[in-house]
């Protein structure tokens, strides 16, 4: 039997060998933000991501708008982000909320929740630049790319990753940030909750014939909502939800043909659409890791749940996720990964997770059926909710990000 000493220098011998305190897997917006979140620790911090952090290939880095809340842009100014994201970003000082085929509609105003912008709009290319930006030559920290994971050993004190290259790395703490099709995921054999909504999210920058005046829409129809989101020089991000499977014959009309039929779902508020840029789509899902938190393995963003984009929460709430485990973490010097932070974090995070998550499914059941009677009661409720100033204020809160337990950054409080 070891003695307690003998125990000691082992594990102590154990720990010096550790590559890493922590080894973030994913370097898309949610991984980088968490390694920019951390720069002021003494962790020794890596990031592995299989595209080239020089060139323009990272898929999360496209022409897609991404809406930042107000408690976004909040977190990125007490960063020492935002500076260099303003120059990228396009304020949503109104929301205007309808629903096709009824007259119910309500509108959130900046002006009227006292605030500068209700959240902001910046392309996901832009928002890639400026993070990649951020982090190159970032003290205690590398980056390791193009390279993926192949393999994974969870041990006592440490996880040991082998790369594509076979080159083994072990770390004290693994962060998967690897996006929905999570490989750290896979190669946990964790399983995963999903709720299909039988959709698809048809995506492009649109041209139209009268200014957005900084105006985002959310326009609810029978097949799911259709999103405007303001951009610069007059353009709008399109998010266009349709049943799944229309979405090809849809992406084979021309260009002129696609406005014609975008214009019948969504109206003429904004005029004519006059011009769409190059389309995308992808299926619309609610996908949930079932255990999040592993023995020295921790899970965020996408990796963690994976969000139908009817709310704009999806990154938000990655965010969220990002500034709640850099709290815990920050001042950690021993052992990032133990049981008492990870259970601190999730303790922390977990009640956030669960109510964007039931809130953002409600709205998609609600808001994307064509039941008449749900119809004329979505209508009314809309109606209401215009009527009602502390229900918009709620619902403004909501969309801004906003609770009532933050972390330090979103309280402005650096770490």
């Amino acid at each position: 039997m070891k003695s307690k000493h003998s125990w000691h220098k082992a594990h102590t011998e154990n720990m010096k060998k550790t590559d890493y305190d922590l080894i973030i897997v994913g370097g898309g917006m949610v991984g980088a933000c968490l390694a920019f979140a951390l720069k002021t620790s003494s962790l020794k911090i890596a990031i592995i991501e299989s595209f080239n952090f020089k060139t323009n290939q990272q898929p999360s880095y496209d022409d897609r708008g991404i809406a930042l809340s107000y408690g976004s842009q909040s977190i990125f100014e007490t960063m020492g982000l935002w500076s260099q994201l303003a120059h990228h970003s396009t304020a949503i000082n109104d929301i205007h909320i309808s629903d096709r085929g009824h007259f119910g509609a309500t509108r959130l105003s900046a002006k009227t929740e006292n605030v500068p912008a209700l959240g902001q709009v910046i392309l996901a290319r832009a928002m890639g630049q400026v993070l990649n930006q951020a982090i190159a030559g970032q003290e205690k920290l590398d980056i390791i790319c193009p390279s993926s994971v192949t393999a994974l050993d969870q041990q006592e004190n440490v996880v040991e990753l082998t790369l594509d290259n076979e080159r083994p790395l072990t770390a004290k703490l693994i962060v998967a940030a690897d996006g929905a099709n999570s490989t750290i995921r896979k190669l946990l054999g964790l399983s995963v909750t999903e709720q299909t909504y039988q959709q698809t999210a048809i995506t492009a920058n649109i041209n139209t014939e009268r200014p957005h005046l900084n105006r985002a829409y959310e326009r609810f129809t029978e097949h799911g909502p259709i999103a405007l989101l303001p951009m610069p020089n007059q353009r709008c991000s399109l998010i266009w939800t349709v049943k799944s499977g229309d979405e090809t014959a849809i992406n084979k009309l021309n260009d002129k043909a696609f406005l014609k039929q975008l214009q019948i779902e969504f109206g003429y508020r904004l005029g004519k659409f006059t011009q769409v840029g190059k389309r995308g789509h992808f299926p619309l899902k609610l996908t949930q890791t079932d255990q999040p938190i592993q023995d020295r393995i921790v899970f965020i963003g996408n990796a963690a749940h994976n969000l139908h984009p009817i709310a704009g929460q999806g990154f938000n709430l990655g965010l969220r996720d990002v500034i709640a485990l850099a709290d815990v973490l920050v001042n950690e010097v021993n052992d990032c990964g133990n049981a008492q932070l990870l259970h601190e974090y999730q303790n922390w995070q977990q009640s956030d997770q669960d109510s964007v998550i039931k809130a953002t499914d409600l709205l998609v059941r609600l808001f994307s059926n064509d039941n008449s009677i749900l119809g004329h009661g979505r209508s009314a409720g809309l109606m209401m909710l215009d009527l009602l100033p502390p229900a918009k204020h709620w619902l403004a809160q909501k969309s801004m990000g906003l609770g009532k337990r933050q972390p330090r950054l979103a309280r402005g409080i650096s770490i």
